[in-house]
């Protein structure tokens, strides 16, 4: 597992335990229990669409360098080429789990007629504390899951597909009704790290110049690096060494690359600078990490 260079469904085991565990051929897998799922203890870089809601107990868990404590009737989602990374499950813990292949999300996302915004909250906020009735609502569609997933219907996948469309559907309406009013009452400040966020992340592997990043949102370098700074607490250059580095330690551990394959796909010069560059950030050699 550990070597693998994204977490896909069709690498997952067959699982023998079939009241922890339903699937839909390799597209679509339901968990009533966490530790029926492989746990990734090295950042993983996920293929799949990952929803998980906590019952009881907690778990800590990274989500792109962010790490987020998942208590009871939290809800967390984590999309295709996210970085996750699985840090703590206490011992009483009990959730849900619902695992959606890219194959199956591409399918159903442009569908979604809110699916920009989507993308925008969950990125933002992948984890969130449901309120009222909206835990009741996500347990609904993980029952009908249940129950007609296994259903032996030349309609089943499509059943199951309406019903992932719905539920995103749902989501996105728990989201607007929480966060349109604190995003109404940004400051300019917050605005200009919201967009410098969204292009880091779009970025970062081919771009670690701060002028790159403050050029494109029409700002000196040092406003740009002021801003986010008072709104963050980090400058910008400390934000884009924070996910080359991540990124760089994710592919160093999880991937078969070779350390020059890596260099060229963070877009360094060569590979020695490459290696000077993250041993001046982790005290070590990428060659020293991977043995670690």
């Amino acid at each position: 597992m550990n070597e693998m260079t994204s977490l896909q469904l069709e690498s997952l085991p067959v699982f023998q335990e079939p009241r922890k565990v339903n699937r839909m051929n390799d597209d679509f897998y339901i968990f009533n229990d966490l530790k029926s799922m492989p746990i990734y203890e090295v950042p993983t870089r996920l293929d799949t669409t990952v929803l998980s809601v906590c019952l009881d107990g907690y778990t800590r868990i990274g989500v792109n360098m962010q790490e987020y404590y998942v208590g009871p009737g939290s809800l967390i989602i984590a999309l295709p080429d996210q970085i996750i990374h699985s840090m703590e499950i206490s011992d009483d813990y009990q959730g849900i789990v619902i695992a959606i292949s890219r194959k199956y999300t591409d399918e159903v996302f442009p569908k979604i007629k809110v699916i920009l915004p989507f993308f925008f909250y969950t990125k933002e906020y992948p984890c969130l504390n449901l309120e009222g009735n909206e835990l009741s609502f996500i347990m609904e569609y993980y029952n009908l899951f249940w129950e007609r997933i296994n259903e032996d219907r030349r309609t089943t996948k499509e059943i199951i597909l309406t019903l992932i469309t719905a539920m995103f559907y749902e989501i996105y309406n728990i989201y607007d009704t929480r966060i349109p009013r604190k995003t109404e009452k940004r400051n300019r400040k917050e605005v200009i790290y919201d967009q410098f966020m969204r292009l880091l992340s779009e970025n970062y592997r081919k771009e670690r110049s701060v002028n790159y990043y403050a050029k494109a949102l029409c700002l000196t370098p040092k406003h740009l690096s002021s801003v986010v700074k008072k709104t963050s607490g980090r400058t910008a250059g400390e934000w884009i060494d924070n996910f080359v580095i991540f990124e760089a330690k994710s592919l160093l551990r999880s991937s078969q690359l070779n350390i020059q394959e890596i260099a060229d796909e963070l877009n360094f010069a060569n590979q020695s600078f490459f290696g000077k560059y993250f041993k001046h950030y982790t005290g070590m050699s990428p060659k020293e990490f991977r043995r670690s």
